[in-house]
């Protein structure tokens, strides 16, 4: 095993896209050392779905769990990186060419560069076999380097409820760029945000 983590998260700052009409991120610090005597004090805000964040099903689903009642081992142990760069569809059909055996964490890197400053105006679209074809891999964790699991335009959101209802949980917003294929170590942790819809993680790989 490497004793190199990798960060794979996005630097959250003023420059970051959000989804178009959603909260922009700030930070600011609204007590200066000068002001307290004693310490800087910073204050964010931002959309729980800002940059690399997990979704909670009662993002999509209003009896389902959100994030703090979620299982945190989800969010920890060995992943699969996968590079599916180019391919405009994503499911069975495509998932079916690599090896999954074994895996439980799967990270799709669809994409070679990703542009932090730039919400993209189209991704590619996942089909509604592949929470099937995950849950019979005993896949319980997706990830991927793009905002939504479902089309941009979606408000029915059939990839959010598949996957939901074949036990994957999902990580959107994946910093990929710089990582190639393999068995990786991941650690993904959602915040424990009581109530909340989801919650941005700082997310790292170490090769296995």
């Amino acid at each position: 095993m490497s004793n190199r983590w990798i960060d794979i998260t996005l630097p959250l700052s003023k420059e970051i896209a959000v989804w178009p009409g959603d909260t922009p991120f700030s930070f600011e610090v609204v007590h200066t050392k000068q002001q307290t005597g004693s310490v800087n004090i910073g204050q964010i805000t931002a959309s729980v779905h800002t940059g690399t964040h997990a979704d909670a099903p009662f993002h999509f689903n209003n009896s389902a769990d959100t994030i703090e009642k979620l299982n945190i081992n989800n969010y920890i142990g060995a992943a699969k990186v996968v590079d599916v760069t180019g391919l405009d569809l994503i499911g069975r059909e495509e998932l079916e060419g690599f090896h999954l055996d074994g895996t439980k964490r799967l990270l799709l890197k669809t994409k070679k560069v990703t542009n932090v400053e730039q919400f993209p105006s189209s991704i590619p679209l996942l089909r509604e076999n592949i929470g099937e074809f995950l849950q019979e891999k005993g896949i319980f964790l997706l990830g991927l380097d793009i905002p939504s699991v479902d089309d941009i335009e979606s408000k029915e959101l059939p990839i959010h409820h598949t996957l939901y209802q074949h036990g994957v949980n999902i990580i959107e917003n994946l910093y990929l760029q710089d990582v190639a294929e393999g068995e990786y170590e991941l650690i993904a942790l959602p915040l424990k945000i009581v109530g909340a819809d989801g919650s941005p993680v700082r997310a790292v790989l170490r090769a296995l």
